[in-house]
């Protein structure tokens, strides 16, 4: 029998990369109600129930339905990149809004709707949460930050029966690398494969990146009855990075 057989399963940034790899492997997996949000339309390759709006908006959680849900992957973010001295407010407060507050008020949501009946829950965190680096102030905060939410929500989570992950890749070949100019311009002039595989052999021990199929793999783990003791966990999934 699939293993997420007859389940109600959320993703937040279902639209594309790691949340995208999640939505088709829950289907295959046989989940019963996919709740997919994104601002981005989302591919119709396969049943699911689409929602488009933005994590941040309390409005949608307040309206949204979400009785009766299992899993939930708190996936939504964005990717930015500037020296502490040069960024700006505006960018800083944009980045921590959408992976920090829209994380915040998704958990929320989830963990309300399991109140009573059990759960799992995974929040999408990075080894830049783990390993500091240069230029990513900003979204290493947001991501550390949901390192340490998750081990909140998983110690107020476990008298209900609900258990909160959390994991951290370090490169995934999404495409939130665009948003990254280092990358972008080595993109424009080697292409995109290739600039991943540049990068990888230079940042990674195992020399490659992950693709969002392999973190949506490690996700659908944690998520399952196949890690039922696992809690307030963080699987560093990273080729060696963070070593």
């Amino acid at each position: 029998m699939p293993v997420f057989s007859g389940k109600s399963v959320l993703v937040t940034g279902a639209a594309s990369g790691i949340g995208l790899a999640l939505a088709r492997h829950f289907a295959t997996e046989g989940a019963a109600r996919l709740i997919l949000v994104d601002t981005s339309p989302i591919p119709m390759d396969f049943a699911h129930e689409a929602v488009t709006g933005d994590v941040r908006d309390e409005a949608l959680w307040d309206r949204l339905d979400l009785a009766g849900l299992d899993h939930a992957v708190v996936n939504a973010g964005v990717a930015g990149a500037g020296a502490i001295a040069d960024l700006a407010l505006d960018e800083w407060r944009r980045i921590l809004s959408i992976n920090l507050d829209g994380a915040f008020l998704t958990l929320r949501a989830a963990l309300r709707a399991m109140r009573g009946r059990g759960g799992s829950i995974v929040l999408t965190a990075s080894a830049a949460g783990v390993k500091a680096e240069p230029g990513v102030a900003a979204y290493g905060a947001s991501k550390a930050a949901l390192i340490h939410l998750a081990k909140v929500a998983a110690k107020e989570g476990a008298p209900h029966g609900i258990r909160v992950n959390a994991i951290a890749p370090a490169g995934v070949e999404t495409p939130v690398w665009d948003a990254i100019p280092m990358f972008a311009e080595r993109a424009a002039q080697i292409g995109r494969d290739a600039a991943f595989a540049e990068m990888a052999k230079m940042a990674t021990p195992l020399g490659r990146y992950a693709k969002p199929e392999e973190i949506a793999r490690q996700i659908a783990f944690l998520l399952s009855d196949q890690s039922a003791l696992v809690t307030g966990a963080t699987l560093i999934s990273d080729g060696g990075y963070t070593l």
